[in-house]
């Protein structure tokens, strides 16, 4: 009997580590007040149209440098009625494996209509759409747009969607109307003002200056 609770106790203990966050990082709800999450890899709304490689639960996880430089844009938008949605921010390299899957099998175009209209599938690699390597599996790179406070947190109009593959989703974009322009400058700045480098391509995607984990690139499941 002792050695049957013995092993038993083993197994716990082994569970519960698999469940925790490797040192240095957070789940970021835990550290922003009021950030709203919508992993959009873990469902089927994403360019792929299935849920991804590696997304098993709905908090987004980042180191906690890149959490706590978050918070601090989350503080400066709230007197406003204002806040962050994070689409993506931590992802496991067999997330990033399942996207350079797709992007080789050209013949899967189902959701072109809404994230590629004007992108051929066979040029993804060619034009930086899709890598080997993403620095979001680094764990300091988040996708995020700013939102009401307020529920249902509608968000500010960008310009376009996340995920648009094209020149329209460059954060200068010179194609915009000018509030859509405001929106993407009011995002842009606080975050190069709390230490975030934004993505000339993307403008929902930036890495934390001075991330804490630069060369390595982790495979750890979003749970």
């Amino acid at each position: 009997m002792k050695r049957c609770l013995t092993l038993w106790m083993v197994l716990v203990l082994a569970a519960g580590r698999a469940w925790a966050l490797p040192d240095g990082f957070v789940y970021v709800d835990a550290v922003v007040p009021g950030v709203v999450v919508e992993l959009r890899y873990r469902t089927t709304h994403n360019f792929i149209g299935d849920p991804i490689d590696g997304y098993r639960g709905s908090r987004a996880v980042l180191s906690r440098s890149a959490a706590e430089a978050l918070a601090r844009v989350q503080a400066e938008l709230r007197p406003f009625g204002l806040g962050l949605k994070v689409f993506d921010a931590y992802r496991p390299q067999r997330a990033v494996d399942h996207f350079v899957r797709w992007a080789r099998e050209t013949g899967d175009i189902r959701m072109k209509a809404e994230f590629y209209p004007e992108v051929d599938k066979r040029n993804l690699f060619r034009d930086d759409y899709i890598a080997e390597r993403s620095g979001h599996s680094r764990g300091s790179t988040v996708d995020l747009t700013l939102v009401n406070l307020a529920p249902p947190h509608a968000p500010l109009d960008m310009g376009t969607a996340f995920d648009f593959f094209g020149p329209a989703s460059w954060p200068e974009h010179a194609g915009l109307a000018p509030q859509q322009r405001a929106n993407r400058l009011l995002l842009q700045s606080l975050m190069r003002k709390h230490g975030f480098r934004p993505y000339p391509k993307e403008w929902w995607h930036f890495t934390l200056e001075g991330e804490p984990h630069p060369d390595t690139y982790f495979d750890f499941v979003v749970e």
